[in-house]
Order: structure tokens, then C-alpha cells, then sequence
């Protein structure tokens, strides 16, 4: 099973309203094990930067100025996800902001029934309690050190983790972010081993039920198909 977790970063709240991505992030999970597979891109609003979302995420009207339109990213973005389940945290938020990129390029939008809402599952599981990603990492000890602002990468990546927990425990060990210059940030997992019994269980069968047992299969003639399976007798102490 292949599910996307994703996050955006905006020029603010207000999908329909001016405002406009200038972040997308993507990791591929496949049952639910991250791949390494990322899509990440930066975006160029075509407005100028408000300095309430620039003290969020650090994303100037500068360093957005030479990165792609949203027009020209569409389509490889959609080949990312295809048809697979999209994982988000407050997914109003984020497919509002995708669907009104969608709608101005005349693309198909996200239809809301393949998208999983991690903020929705946080508050059954924790009604009461803060379900912001923060909340969420703390509360499961996910490592938050590296998030100094707010990245759709890295907030995927960690959103990823805090998914796992919430449907019940990491079924894998994630060791840690590898850098690399040749690559994309990535986790590292390790799968743990099985764990195997110290010894074999006895047998719950009788000595009486094993003998009504071999009995049982003399009976049936020397063709039996349990004849195979069968102990073989017992050697006398005698000799030839």
C-alpha cells in the first residue's frame, strides 16, 4: 500500500483569498515503511512575502523570486502522488491551498475522500489533549530538534512518524536523518527481527492418545498416507 505524507508552506491563511504556496513536501510510504522516495519543491507566489509567514517558515520574496510558478510544477507533481492515499496534517488547510493551485491551471483537483486527516485520527485518539504536529511529536518522544522553522520536507518526514504512532506503534526503528549532498534528507529504518522462543513447547499430547494414535494409522494398511509422517518403531535391544 503506497501513501504520500505531505505538507505546504503558504504566503498565508487564506487559500481563496490572496494567499499562495510557495512549499511543497512529499515522502512515499509503502505498508507504511518510509521508501526514501521525497518529491520537494519551492514555489514562486507571484506576490510579495508577509512578514507573519516569513517569521513561520524563512521563505523571502527573495529566494522564492527565481523558483518555478506553480503552472509549470503541476504536472510532475500529480505524476508524484497519482492516485494513492495522501496523509496531512489539518488537511482542509493544505488541499485548499492545493486544489485553488489545481483550479487556476484548469488540472484535477484532490477529491477529499483520498485524503487522510492525521490532525482528525489525533483528536479520537487524544480528545482533550494539543494535537498540533508539535503536540504530537512530543507526546510520542519524536525528536524535534532539527525543526527550527516551520519546512515542508522535514514536516513531512516527521509527520510521517507521528502517523505510525497514531495508528498504533512504529512496526519498524528509525535510526536517524541521513545528510547527504547527493541526496534528499532521508530516515533510515531498520527492521527489527522477530523474536524467537528459548526452547520448543512440550507436547501437550498423552502417552495414552499417542497410542490409540499409532494404532489408528496400523490400521489403515501399508499404502496409508500417514505412514510417512509416522515414528518409526523402535529397535529391539537383541540384535539380528
Amino acid at each position: 500500500m503506497r501513501e504520500l505524507v505531505l505538507d505546504t508552506e503558504t504566503t498565508g491563511l487564506e487559500a481563496n483569498g490572496g494567499d499562495r504556496l510557495v512549499e511543497i513536501g512529499c515522502v512515499e510510504m509503502v505498508n507504511r515503511i518510509l521508501t526514501g522516495n521525497v518529491y520537494h519543491v519551492y514555489i514562486n507566489p507571484e506576490r510579495d512575502m508577509p512578514i507573519e509567514a516569513f517569521n513561520v517558515h524563512g521563505l523571502s520574496t527573495e529566494f522564492l523570486s527565481d523558483k518555478p510558478v506553480f503552472s509549470t510544477i503541476a504536472d510532475e507533481f500529480l505524476e508524484f502522488i497519482a492516485e494513492d492515499t495522501l496523509v496531512i496534517h489539518n488537511a482542509a488547510f493544505d488541499v485548499g491551498f492545493l486544489n485553488a493551485e489545481l483550479g487556476r491551471t484548469g488540472r484535477p483537483l484532490i477529491a477529499r475522500d483520498r485524503v487522510v486527516d492525521t490532525l482528525a485520527l489525533a483528536r479520537r485518539k487524544h480528545p482533550g489533549g494539543g494535537n498540533r504536529l508539535d503536540d504530537l511529536m512530543n507526546r510520542y518522544g519524536i525528536d524535534s530538534s532539527r525543526r527550527v522553522k516551520h519546512g515542508a520536507l522535514l514536516d513531512a518526514e516527521l509527520l510521517a512518524e507521528v502517523y505510525s504512532e497514531l495508528l498504533g506503534g512504529r512496526q519498524a526503528s528509525l535510526i536517524g536523518l541521513v545528510e547527504d549532498e547527493s541526496e534528499a534528507p532521508r530516515l533510515v529504518i531498520e527492521a527489527k527481527a522477530a523474536r524467537q522462543r528459548p526452547g520448543v513447547l512440550p507436547s501437550r499430547v498423552t502417552a495414552e492418545e499417542a497410542e490409540a494414535h499409532a494404532a489408528f494409522v496400523a490400521a489403515l494398511g501399508e499404502k496409508a498416507l500417514w505412514l510417512k509422517y509416522a515414528a518409526p518403531a523402535p529397535e529391539s535391544e537383541g540384535g539380528v
